[in-house]
């Protein structure tokens, strides 16, 4: 039986073993859900892998006390490449459940989609993973290994930590990051870029308490006034991001992304503009880009007439390759302290930062994969960028300098991933998984 035919055979399979991980609610953050739950992901991922030759699938514990699945599956011939396969199990908390039209823990099919919380960032790739494997059986002729995370939404770095001082432990010729996907469905794509970030937390002090707004309004400065107009000057009156010292005019060389398909992915309402004076491609993949993503401040419902005293905001900065995160924060800071009006106190918090990738594409596991993909598709691949970060990557990069780094998944953006209504697209683990396995058959022969 053909691979396609083999990997066709077990989506019934994958329906069901995507429902039972889907359904553990492995949420890496103990204030929101038990640490049980991603001990009971982690057990998941280990039996499973061992029932497809990973014997010595085996946990691992992190820096941040997340536990890592690690294991290897050896082939008959030693000298053959090794590949590595990653994905993580852990998932963002599900955000407001009401926005949900579906149970959020819970795999529900609706109009050919499967609707879940991690369907498709990122269980929706271990089972991707072990649908490949299944289909190969017993053809594979390259040595494998395994790491699947249980931190990677959390931005806590566990794995990162963990890479450095196990380098044998994860070796490989070539790695393959499933945690990304593509640029729709039906179009396979390998990501080649990844924007860097920057999280800091601004905080304004302008009074010791609150006043009242009527005996001390007007001249008293309110601190949510002064957040309010610092975070004006993040970006300008076309919307380009505007931290002064950040090159915001570079341009992207790579696929595009057509203004008409990212306002059907973004889901722009009518009437609202795209942001910026570049292509979706330039502002996605090209240039820094400043998110808000909350603000500390009185809430409407239960709010009085009295002045703000202090006011906080959670700010995102993503930046491109060619920036470095240790630039990119000092510009952010010295522009927040700049910006801040009246004279008010300001106080920056650094939470966390990470370089931006961009992976080399001229090696044989990228031809490798670029067939496979074809033949799996029936169209060609195309690179992409990626607005996300994967700090990861970067420390795969520094740790195996001479291995290949292949960005891929069953992600699209139709999965909504991180938002309410999460979905995978159940074509896409199939061809995504018929692609991996003529990969690795492909990749084996191109080695020797």
């Amino acid at each position: 039986m053909e691979l396609r035919d083999r990997v066709s055979g077990f989506m019934s399979t994958v329906r069901d073993e995507l429902a039972e991980l889907v359904a553990i609610t492995s949420v890496a953050d103990p204030r929101q859900f038990p640490p049980e739950e991603c001990q009971r992901a982690a057990q998941w991922v280990l039996d499973k892998f061992a029932e497809v030759g990973f014997t010595d699938a085996h946990l691992e514990e992190t820096a941040d006390g997340s536990m890592a699945v690690v294991g290897s599956r050896p082939c008959s011939d030693p000298d053959a490449p090794t590949v590595l396969l990653y994905a993580h199990y852990d998932v963002q908390p599900p955000l407001d459940d009401a926005a949900w039209r579906t149970p959020p823990f819970e795999l529900t099919e609706v109009d050919g989609r499967w609707y879940g919380r991690g369907a498709a960032d990122c269980k929706g790739n271990i089972v991707m993973h072990l649908t490949a494997l299944r289909a190969l059986g017993d053809e594979l002729a390259v040595n494998l290994k395994l790491v699947v995370e249980g931190s990677e939404e959390q931005g806590t770095g566990g794995l990162e930590a963990f890479v450095p001082p196990h380098a044998d432990l994860l070796r490989a010729d070539t790695i393959l990051v499933c945690d990304t996907g593509n640029a729709s469905v039906g179009h396979p794509a390998a990501t080649v870029s990844l924007r860097g970030m920057v999280n800091v937390v601004v905080t304004i002090d302008a009074l010791t308490n609150e006043l009242h707004s009527g005996m001390f309004g007007g001249p008293a400065p309110d601190a949510l006034a002064a957040l309010v107009a610092t975070l004006a000057t993040l970006r300008d009156a076309d919307g380009n991001t505007t931290v002064t010292g950040l090159d915001n005019t570079r341009t992207w060389s790579g696929a595009p992304y057509p203004p008409e398909q990212f306002v059907k992915d973004a889901g722009l309402l009518d009437g609202v503009s795209l942001l910026g004076d570049g292509s979706p491609s330039d502002m996605l993949w090209a240039r820094p880009a400043i998110t808000i993503l909350g603000i500390d401040c009185p809430p409407v419902v239960g709010s009085t007439a009295a002045i703000t005293p202090r006011a906080a905001a959670r700010l995102n900065l993503r930046i491109p390759p060619g920036m470095a995160p240790d630039d990119a924060e000092r510009a952010l800071v010295d522009h927040l302290r700049a910006a801040a009006p009246w004279g008010v106190h300001v106080t920056v918090e650094t939470e966390a930062k990470g370089s931006p990738f961009e992976a080399a594409t001229d090696g044989p596991a990228y031809a490798a994969m670029e067939a496979a993909m074809q033949e799996a598709y029936g169209t060609a691949m195309t690179r992409l960028g990626q607005g996300g970060s994967i700090p990861l990557c970067n420390v795969f990069e520094e740790t195996y300098p001479d291995a290949e780094i292949i960005l891929m998944g069953v992600e699209e953006p139709l999965c909504l991933i991180h938002a309410p209504n999460e979905s995978v697209d159940p074509k896409e683990i199939e061809a995504m998984a018929l692609s991996e396995a003529l990969f690795l058959r492909r990749y084996a022969t191109l080695q020797r």
